[in-house]
């Protein structure tokens, strides 16, 4: 388990590095901030100024931001299976649900994964 011997505030910079790595790698650019969050059985990973400067003028057009969501949900589900496997491989737990929305209008995304066990409890020493 790589968690192990980590303190919580180190899981979660590991997984905030990984996730950004990812979007870089995938999606073409990362984010401008990314912040995650270990509460309870819950990973919350925060990712603002993801947008493209294209996509930023696409979402002021009609129709532009149900095109975006579309585009980047599309993306996220079909890789969903390796971001879960990135949060798995840092919390050493296993991930039950992946949820993920974006805000055209902040920029902002937000990835929730659900995990098998309380991970925070366990950095409290009740795990």
């Amino acid at each position: 388990m790589e968690q192990e011997g980590k303190t919580k505030g180190q899981v979660e910079a590991a997984i905030t590095t990984a996730i950004t790595r990812f979007e870089r790698e995938h999606l073409g650019r990362g984010p401008r901030e990314a912040r995650t969050f270990i509460v309870q059985d819950m990973v919350l990973v925060r990712l603002t100024g993801i947008l493209s400067p294209a996509e930023q003028q696409l979402a002021t057009e009609p129709g532009g931001v149900e095109l975006i969501k579309q585009m980047r949900s599309r993306l996220i589900e079909s890789s969903s299976r390796e971001l879960e496997r990135l949060v798995e491989a840092h919390t050493g737990l296993h991930v039950v649900t992946l949820h993920a929305d974006l805000s055209t209008r902040t920029g902002e995304r937000i990835f929730v994964f659900t995990l098998a066990e309380d991970l925070e409890a366990r950095f409290q020493g009740g795990g």
